[in-house]
């Protein structure tokens, strides 16, 4: 079974950046997909970006498109997110999750199986 760990989450002032990472153990990604959900305080978790770890192609929500990067470091075992130009709307806690979805649920929380703990995300002056 997969374990997933978060790591790289803190404090950033507006305009910052940030990148988190996201470490497998147990296993590797194999043929599944890896995403960045996050939640702040009184709101649903939403749908931050992913990949497929074998066979390429990402996602974004449409609030971090230009903003955020996802990507995979193979030799570590690892899916990054580099988060640029930073704004208070992004403070959360960032999760990241490992599944098969299909293409057409790659955004939806209920496709990933395996979770991590999450990471405290806060932009504030």
């Amino acid at each position: 079974q997969i374990q997933l760990a978060e790591s790289g989450g803190g404090l950033v002032q507006p305009g910052g950046s940030l990148t988190l990472s996201c470490a497998a153990s147990g296993r590797t990604f194999g043929d599944f997909a890896v995403a960045w959900f996050r939640q702040a305080p009184g709101k649903e978790r939403e749908f931050v970006a992913s990949l497929r770890w074998s066979m390429g192609g990402t996602w974004y929500a449409d609030s971090v498109k230009g903003r955020y990067t996802i990507s995979k470091d193979r030799a570590a075992n690892r899916v990054l997110l580099q988060m640029n130009s930073l704004q208070v709307d992004d403070t959360a806690v960032y999760y990241c999750a490992t599944g098969r979805p299909i293409a057409s649920t790659m955004a939806t929380s209920r496709a990933y199986s395996s979770w991590g703990q999450g990471t405290q995300v806060t932009v504030s002056s």
